[in-house]
């Protein structure tokens, strides 16, 4: 997306941006010296700050309590203050990447607020969320950290979001049918609101790829799709999850042993922006390759398009 001349900033400090949606752990964040602005969560008259830094009590009892949650993108002058603060830390310029236009309008947010920053700012459309959105951000951060230019900073996000594979499983859809997030549900209406659905973001939307009866089916299917994905190559790994910490620590474990050329697994709690479209339960993993997609390999990242994705779940030999 447009921004102001981002050569003009040089291979001066700059400053990575994103919203909660990347699910980035504080710690990481700060390790990484990433500003996040927080997305809201809204019920009734009540607004909840996605910030991370606790998971509000509150929201349990409305979740439990079959509450109609919501979520509301950042004002423009949260992303203003935002990088103008970035502008007073020293930085010449700002890549700022976001949640997938397609999923929240955030990215429009973050967009006004940069046509008036006191500097450059480039704003990346991930088409991607959670952790598929978070590995890009790191990319970024990383690139920045070792005085990469503003201009190569995005375009490293950009490319890592475009080859980012991200599957995850669900209790129930009925929280992104609720949401109106849910695109190409193939048949989904009756049997998936009764089965445990497997989705990928797929060309930034939330994308049904088949269903399986038990959360251990789940977590075998998760692997199968993850190993797929890496197909070999050298990745960064992420799972996620909402309540669901155990099983999300054995999934890493299982991806541990399986993806043998991982050089970074990340284990995190998604935050109240995505618990509001996914429900309780959640348990995902995305995957984002260091190298060129090759021949034969599953593309599930932001260019991937629907022939693309895998078969239905298929039996497999145990080795």
């Amino acid at each position: 997306m447009p921004g102001r001349d981002l050569d003009s900033a040089g291979r001066g400090l700059v400053a990575v941006v994103t919203d909660s949606a990347a699910c980035l752990p504080a710690d990481l964040a700060r390790a990484h010296q990433v500003r996040v602005v927080p997305l809201r969560v809204l019920v009734g008259d009540l607004a909840i700050s996605d910030d991370l830094a606790g998971w509000p009590a509150v929201l349990d009892e409305l979740l439990r309590r079959g509450e109609r949650l919501t979520t509301a993108r950042p004002a423009p002058a949260m992303f203003a203050a935002a990088y103008r603060q970035a502008a007073d830390d020293g930085a010449a310029a700002v890549v700022s990447v976001h949640v997938s236009g397609r999923l929240s309008g955030t990215v429009s947010s973050a967009a006004s607020a940069a046509a008036d920053a006191p500097v450059p700012v480039r704003v990346v459309d991930s088409r991607s969320i959670g952790m598929g959105l978070g590995l890009a951000v790191l990319a970024a951060a990383r690139a920045a950290g070792s005085g990469q230019s503003a201009g190569d900073v995005a375009s490293i996000a950009e490319e890592r979001a475009a080859r980012t594979g991200s599957f995850f499983a669900l209790d129930s859809l009925r929280a992104l049918l609720a949401g109106g997030r849910l695109v190409e549900a193939r048949g989904a209406a009756s049997p998936a609101l009764v089965s445990r659905p497997l989705l990928a973001i797929l060309a930034g939307r939330v994308t049904v790829l088949e269903r399986v009866r038990t959360r251990s089916a789940a977590a075998d299917r998760l692997t199968e799709l993850a190993a797929e994905f890496a197909a070999g190559r050298e990745v960064d790994i992420a799972v996620q999850h909402i309540g669901a910490q155990a099983r999300a620590a054995e999934l890493a474990d299982r991806l541990a042993m399986v993806i043998t050329r991982a050089r970074h697994l990340y284990l995190a709690e998604a935050g109240a922006a995505i618990v509001t479209h996914t429900g309780l339960g959640m348990l995902g993993v995305a995957l984002a390759p260091h190298q060129a997609s090759g021949r034969g390999v599953l593309a599930v990242g932001a260019a991937a398009e629907a022939d693309d994705l895998p078969a239905p779940a298929r039996q497999r030999r145990a080795n």
